[in-house]
């Protein structure tokens, strides 16, 4: 009989050490156009950075920061340029092509 190993749970914000794999994350994030799943890869971040401290940075509680950018969450514009200005994450504005 084979044994089997045990499934553990994957927590990527883990592996988010850096400032290019934060940056490689949220780009990705934000080219799926899913507003939900943005807010959660924020909230990813904000995980791997201590969530506390960002609470702190915000002005926030981390009760509201983690509904916020839960996977159900829809935190406002106010709260998502908060969010990014405290993780230190900046966007970039391209115009399309063409014009």
């Amino acid at each position: 009989m084979r044994k089997i190993d045990k499934i553990t749970n994957y927590d990527p914000a883990e592996n988010l050490k850096s400032g290019k794999a934060v940056a490689v994350f949220i780009k990705k994030a934000f080219k799926t156009g899913d507003s939900a799943y943005i807010a959660h890869a924020l909230g990813v971040v904000a995980r791997s950075r201590g969530m506390a401290e960002v609470a702190n940075r915000t002005g926030l509680s981390r009760e509201q920061l983690y509904r916020s950018l839960s996977s159900r969450g829809n935190p406002t514009l106010k709260t998502t340029l908060a969010v990014m200005k405290a993780l230190g994450i900046r966007l970039a504005v391209k115009a399309p092509k063409g014009a």
